[in-house]
């Protein structure tokens, strides 16, 4: 048997360059007690929470391998609720920053979250038009609502157990949380309705849709319909409004009047106009319902303000009074009943915020003095923040921090490493970045053109970058200061490759020139020392555009790749033709050469790579290396081992000798523009779309090709089993509801790991049996054999180890994990059950374990003789022993209630105390404001 080569594993160290992805929101998050300083926001598949004050990273809630796609914190403050793309939710804790809890229900991303307002309960909504209601306490799911068309775009709780969703399919939808259907839907809106909001106390929904109105409607509740006392001012607003109402629009607000309104009433009232004219991308109001904002796909945040109840009423007096004198002085009388406030005085404009490019969330936190703090997420990979002073004559939103160095403005599209492995260069459309790879830092920030390739000058020293405008622009890293810019080509420079004697570099452009140049020192005018310099020595005329350019390692070949498929290699020297390798389909945009001089591996965008031998142009291998363009392709130092970057999102790792694909990097979520290895090999940066930078470390780790392929599949089987059918409940009708939870690889697992125990039990039983048969026949006692397993648990009864196997399944994967369970163990269930709820032992995960194979398997236990006895038997102990629970529940919560009301009535004093001095500080600075209107005066 031949000896198998060995690899090590890449595996990932760090991802870093990234403030926030434009893909999630951004929200207030209070840690250590403090409000509007922490902001959580989305960094690719992990949660940042940002200090805004210092700018610094204070906590890392680490994702799994998925997207963030929305954030909710709990009311609490205790408690981040994360959705992702794959349609999973995990609960942190913003104390230890762990998953407390996972959810699995969407089968798309989750697109809104929201908690009650106790916090008990979360709602997500997702692009699978689903919602679904989570228990969060119980961690488990508690219902699926169905019946919008198209992705959810917001979810709201109402005090009174309803649910108001709206959706891409123009529907805002209210459901009834205690009988789990739709009773109203309001029909109204022409376009995708992106955003809800609730104000003046859940009496008045505004929605936004892809125009420039903001709609307004009033909510009245049954309780007030029949409430003789309400005034009825309200419902003939809209009449004296500015905005464009349209009668027909009007006609198909609500549906059926007769049985959806038994809960509540919600007609138009008017709209009011934002000054963006396209969709609304997010409409949001803070905790008290006070201040409300949105923005559009531009960099304008509006803020409006929403009167209370009291300041409608003071300003209606106001108006009234001003009628009055009026007509007084025209000596006419004025009819009662006549004067009201217009949409617009009730809600007003406050003041518009413009960020320093387009907004893609944002998040607002109002203080008691009347301070509101707004935090922007922007789409350039920035998160600013902004104080308001709404007491202000005219308040002015005044900008207190901006978050900028931890990343790049636009797209990294190239990177390089230093000869000492220590520094990392990135460079985008604006900025060269260097950074320390070990602390993962930004030490150098450098303004630039649009950089298209860059490397270190000998030294480490100076660094130099070749732009899209024809420029060569040399940088000095101890100043951070440009010390020289040529104009190298008339097109972009594509290309740039150091030549291994150190003395200088080449650069291909899109000018179909290949231009030579030596590094030499002048004098600078400036002071007495030479300074580095580059001067072009000779260049070779091509008669396409040159893509790519490389350097063989003993330096008498350069390979250049042109636009029409080839790759042309020349004597340096001499620059006479040697080869050319043909047989791409599409451009190569990328290629290297081995250590030795031997291969050429080339990368192109028609998703194949090609090994060629550099001696005769053959081509030993065609891979299909990625499902898209291949973008960049590099050796590993030393070895034949090669990565190559494609825009599938994807790294692979290649074996250029035996032709074989050693490991995949997964970790980005967009395409993969560039990457870089180290001069030893160790780590391989890379850059994408999704504005991150990671950094990959070869581990002591062997990698083993069957294992690998192995591992491949196991994955593949997990992402088919997610979407498979779902499995169907009998006797469950496809309406408006379903069960929460979904089929995954983990219900499966659970519920193997139960019929696992039940058979256990079984063989356990039989042995019993058999070895009572065999002490009777001897006569005496014969000990019996432990099983192992029972053994491992501390040497526990069969009907135990199946409670503790039970006990072990999550919550949220319970439900799920008993649906896949066949029938033939339910009957062994059944009496398990029996004996452990009639010891009192998991009562609460029993029961809900027994109703849900009720209500799943009804048909066949009612049929089943066999088990009408254990049934029967079930149904005292299960009522005893839940009646039990009540009681202590029960006692327990008039306990703390006691005690509650007992601390309450210590520390009352010292609340009148403490009312009795802000009431007096207020009287003091209302004298201080009457005399210097006095002295004014």
């Amino acid at each position: 048997m031949g000896l198998t080569k060995q690899y090590l594993r890449y595996g990932p160290a760090a991802l870093f360059g990234l403030v926030a992805s434009a893909r999630g929101n951004a929200a207030f998050v209070a840690l250590r007690g403090e409000r509007g300083r922490c902001v959580a926001v989305p960094a690719c598949e992990h949660v940042f929470v940002w200090d805004t004050r210092k700018g610094e990273k204070v906590l890392i809630l680490k994702g799994l391998k998925h997207e963030v796609s929305c954030l909710c914190p709990s009311p609490d403050g205790l408690h981040l609720a994360v959705g992702y793309e794959d349609g999973s939710i995990r609960v942190f804790s913003l104390v230890s920053g762990e998953a407390n809890v996972t959810f699995n229900g969407h089968k798309a991303a989750v697109t809104a979250l929201k908690y009650d307002h106790l916090g008990g309960r979360l709602v997500s909504g997702s692009k699978d038009t689903d919602v679904i209601v989570w228990d969060v306490i119980n961690e488990s799911g508690l219902y699926r609502l169905k019946g919008h068309k198209d992705a959810i775009t917001q979810v709201l709780f109402l005090k009174r157990n309803l649910l108001v969703t709206s959706g891409k399919d123009t529907l805002v939808k209210w459901w009834d949380l205690d009988t789990h259907h739709c009773f109203k839907t309001l029909v109204g809106h022409r376009t995708e309705v992106w955003g809800l909001a609730l104000v003046s106390e859940e009496k008045r929904l505004i929605t936004g849709t892809a125009d420039s109105e903001l709609r307004v409607w009033d909510i009245t509740y049954i309780q007030e319909i029949k409430d003789p006392d309400e005034p009825e001012s309200k419902k003939s607003k809209g009449s004296a409004l500015g905005a464009d109402e349209n009668t027909e629009e009007d006609e198909t607000l609500e549906l059926d009047e007769s049985p959806e309104d038994r809960l509540l009433t919600c007609s138009k009232v008017g709209s009011i106009m934002r000054e963006g004219r396209d969709r609304v991308v997010t409409l949001a109001t803070d905790q008290t319902g006070k201040i409300l904002a949105c923005h559009g796909t531009d960099a304008v945040l509006e803020v409006f303000s929403v009167l209370s109840e009291e300041e409608v009423q003071k300003k209606l007096e106001k108006k009234t009074k001003k009628a009055k004198k009026k007509a007084k002085q025209k000596s006419e009388e004025q009819p009662e009943g006549t004067v009201e406030l217009s949409l617009q005085e009730e809600i007003q404009r406050v003041a518009n915020v413009r960020a320093s490019a387009k907004i893609k969330s944002f998040d607002l936190t109002l203080f008691p003095k009347g301070e509101l703090k707004i935090v922007l997420l922007l789409q350039n990979n920035i998160i600013e923040s902004y104080n308001l002073n709404l007491s202000a004559q005219v308040p002015q939103a005044v900008r207190t921090s901006k978050i900028t160095i931890g990343g790049h403005r636009s797209d990294v599209r190239t990177l390089a490493f230093s000869s000492d492995n220590i520094a990392i260069l990135s460079a985008a459309a604006e900025s060269v970045k260097i950074w320390n790879r070990s602390t993962l830092q930004c030490i150098r920030t450098m303004e630039c053109d649009y950089a298209l390739c860059s490397l270190f000058v000998p030294g480490d020293r100076q660094v130099i970058v070749g732009t899209k405008t024809g420029k060569l622009q040399l940088y000095d890293l101890a100043s951070g200061s440009l010390m020289e810019t040529l104009a190298a080509h008339d097109g972009a420079v594509w290309s740039i490759a150091l030549s291994p004697d150190q003395h200088g570099f080449v650069t291909g452009g899109a000018d179909k020139c290949v231009k030579f140049w030596e590094f030499e020192l002048v004098k600078d005018e400036s002071s007495i020392q030479k300074r580095l310099s580059m001067k072009q020595m000779r260049i070779l005329q091509l008669d396409e555009d040159v893509l790519c350019v490389r350097y063989s390692p003993n330096q008498k070949l350069l390979a250049v790749s042109l636009l029409d498929c080839t790759v042309k290699i020349f004597y340096t020297d001499t620059l006479k033709f040697f080869l050319s390798l043909y047989g791409h389909k599409l451009p190569v945009l990328c290629m290297d050469i081995s250590y030795d001089g031997t291969l050429i591996a080339t990368g192109s965008a028609d998703r194949n790579v090609k090994i060629w031998g550099l001696d005769f142009g053959d081509c030993h291998r065609s891979l299909f290396a990625h499902d898209d363009s291949v973008m960049h392709l590099q050796f590993v130092a030393k070895s034949h081992l090669f990565f190559t970057a494609g825009k599938d999102n994807k790294i692979k790792q290649w074996d250029a000798d035996k032709f074989e694909h050693i490991q995949t990097l997964e970790g980005h979520h967009q395409e993969v523009w560039c990457l870089a290895l180290s001069p030893n090999g160790d780590y391989v940066v890379s850059a994408s779309h999704d504005k991150s930078l990671r950094l990959w470390e070869r581990t002591r780790e062997p990698l083993i090709l069957e294992e690998e392929r192995e591992m491949q599949r196991e994955a593949e089987y997990e992402e088919s089993v997610a979407k498979e059918e779902q499995p169907v409940v009998a006797g469950e009708t496809q309406g408006e509801t379903g069960l929460a939870g979904k089929k995954t690889i983990e219900t499966i697992k659970a519920a193997e790991r139960i019929m696992e125990a039940i058979e256990l039990y079984r063989e356990e039983m039989v042995k019993l049996q058999e070895h009572k048969a065999i002490c009777k026949a001897a006569g005496k006692e014969v000990p019996l054999p432990v099983n192992p397993i029972l053994h491992a648990y501390g040497n526990i009864t069969p009907s135990a180890y199946v409670l503790e196997v039970f006990k072990k399944v999550k919550s949220s994967e319970l439900e799920e994990s008993l649906l896949v369970l066949p029938f033939s163990y339910v009957p062994d269930l059944l009496k398990l059950f029996s004996e452990h709820i009639h010891l009192g032992s998991e009562v609460e995960l029993l029961c809900r374990a027994l109703i849900f194979l009720l209500k799943i398997h009804f048909g066949q236990i009612t049929s089943n003789h066999m088990l009408v006895s254990v049934i029967e038997n079930l149904k005292k102990t299960t009522i005893s022993r839940v009646s039990e629970a009540r009681d202590v529940l029960g006692f327990n919560m008039a306990g703390l209630q006691y005690l509650k009301r007992e601390i309450e009535a210590k520390d009352e004093v010292k609340f009148f105390a403490d009312a009795t001095d802000r009431f007096e500080e207020k009287r003091r600075k209302r004298k201080k404001k009457e005399k210097m209107v006095l002295a004014v005066v």
